[in-house]
């Protein structure tokens, strides 16, 4: 039988530190669904001890998840350790993951301590961790750039306190696939115990090799890969998990070796995100992108058509990409609507498929065709992005190519301890936009700068939805919006007040919890 691959999948937790990929809880726990749907063994949900807003999310997550390991991140430090194993205590199958740097330039610079201390910690968390659960994953942060014979003791020291899991990340993307191969023998060799633990690899995307760099990992002995959804995360990003699968899928010959992945979900779990996240998938992304499967060359499309084989090494359907029938619109009933939902993969209550069935009503009213991505839009947007403190309740735009200079009108609810206030405000702009968004931001307060601003359609055609992605700051703090509507003025409007509840939500949580 071929050997056991662990997929270990930190969308939630490495993935949404990424610029512009913050989710809600609703978000994060309808995404959790989806890898559990799609067949990762462990989910890492969050950095509990990073705000109360993380910790309630994964302590969400640990209750929605039934089949895959719940993993909490915890520095290794007790207070942090305790407070992700509260988190996590009620999963199924919960995990601690606890992690220390062992390079020399993160000991001497960002942890200001010796080696020797350095040991003395990895123990120290380790058995701290065991006082809660058996379940423990130790990682050496910055391990591509540690001393090897160091990084081997540290190991060795966190085996004997009962790790069950090593994590060997190439923490930023520096290690080449050669090296990673070496590296992983040496530890198997070196590392005391190391026939009873599995070895993982979290490999980060700097220089292109994140792909590369792993697979050279699992064929040298390591069992466990850490990566995430569309390869997501800080910088230039994370392993991509569906590449690595289907590298693996693809050339048993070369990787002997199976997953519990059901490659089916691949693109279904990509879309999912792609959607929470509001960041379309790149036209040329490996497995999943709009033109992986596409042919436009006249010589490819004479060979497809004969014999796919000639240049597809993988079927559409083989990742989840069966195509989409266009069975919705303003005639179907909420049966078939409740269907559509469930074939997307989302379980709702039947107050939220009353919601989504207004809403996709009312949208077929108003385009000729209704796409899954137009009902999953809806889903996300109706269900799982609630409006906090302000509300959108009407707005109005006029735009000319004359003299007038743009002009908005919004009518807006504000959430109060006393009830729900409707507020009315305009404003003139440079553009329709920006009167939208100097309107709103009059009527909160606020002033914050716009960071980003970004329009996709959420289909093909002149009557797609349009979906908005906003970023702002303000005073030092952060927040991303999303807003979904076939009007892009509506949208936008949406996505700038949902960026303002979510500003207003991590300035309280900050107030909360100053010192984290």
């Amino acid at each position: 039988m071929a050997e056991r691959i662990f997929v270990f999948d930190t969308t939630l937790r490495d993935g949404e530190q990424s610029p512009g990929a913050t989710m809600n809880i609703q978000e994060k726990v309808s995404m959790a669904r989806q890898l559990e749907t799609l067949g990762v063994d462990i989910i890492e949900a969050g950095f509990p001890a990073a705000s109360q807003g993380d910790f309630e999310a994964v302590r969400a997550i640990a209750a929605a998840v039934g089949s895959a390991q719940v993993a909490g991140l915890c520095r290794a430090m007790p207070a942090d350790i305790d407070r992700g194993w509260e988190a996590i205590k009620e999963a199924a199958y919960p995990r601690i993951h606890t992690f220390l740097a062992t390079s020399d330039i993160h000991m001497k610079h960002k942890l200001r301590k010796t080696p020797e201390q350095v040991l003395e910690m990895a123990d120290a968390a380790v058995r701290h961790a065991m006082r809660h659960t058996a379940n423990v994953e130790f990682s050496a942060e910055d391990a591509s750039r540690s001393d090897w014979g160091f990084l081997a003791k540290v190991c060795s020291v966190a085996v004997k306190a009962g790790a069950t899991t090593l994590n060997i990340p190439d923490t930023v993307g520096y290690i080449q696939p050669h090296e990673y191969a070496e590296l992983i023998a040496f530890l198997l060799k070196n590392v005391e115990g190391a026939d009873k633990v599995v070895f993982s690899v979290h490999c980060h995307n700097d220089l292109g090799l994140a792909v590369a760099n792993t697979l050279a990992a699992v064929r040298a002995g390591a069992r466990q890969i850490e990566g995430t959804v569309l390869g997501i995360g800080e910088r230039a990003g994370n392993v991509a998990i569906e590449e690595v699968v289907m590298a693996m899928h693809t050339r048993p010959d070369v990787y002997p070796y199976e997953t519990n992945i059901k490659t089916e979900q691949i693109y279904p779990a990509c879309r999912r995100l792609s959607q929470i996240i509001g960041q379309p998938i790149p036209p040329y992304k490996a497995i999943v992108g709009p033109n992986a499967f596409a042919h436009e060359s006249g010589i490819h499309q004479d060979g497809v058509l004969k014999n796919r084989l000639t240049y597809e090494i993988m079927t559409p359907q083989s990742v989840g990409r069966s195509g989409t029938e266009m069975v919705i619109g303003k005639h179907s009933g909420s049966h078939a609507i409740k269907r559509k939902i469930e074939e997307l993969g989302y379980s709702l209550d039947e107050q939220q498929l009353a919601v989504v069935f207004g809403a996709v009503k009312e949208l077929a009213d108003k385009k000729e065709q209704v796409f899954d991505e137009d009902v999953e839009a809806l889903v996300l947007e109706k269900v799982y992005r609630r409006r906090d403190k302000y509300r959108l309740k009407d707005m109005s735009v006029f735009s000319a190519t004359g003299g007038v200079p743009p002009h908005a009108a919004v009518v807006m609810e504000f959430v109060t301890p006393d009830g729900v206030e409707t507020r009315r405000g305009s404003a003139f702009g440079e553009g329709p936009v920006d009167a939208i968004f100097k309107c709103i931001g009059r009527m909160v307060g606020m002033t914050p700068t716009l960071e980003r601003y970004q329009v996709n359609a959420v289909t093909g055609g002149t009557d797609a939805q349009g979906a908005v992605t906003v970023r702002i700051a303000d005073n030092g703090f952060k927040a991303v919006g999303r807003g979904t509507s076939e009007d892009v003025l509506v949208a936008s409007a949406q996505a700038f007040i949902t960026a303002l509840n979510r500003l207003e939500k991590t300035k309280e949580e900050k107030r909360e919890c100053p010192t984290l």
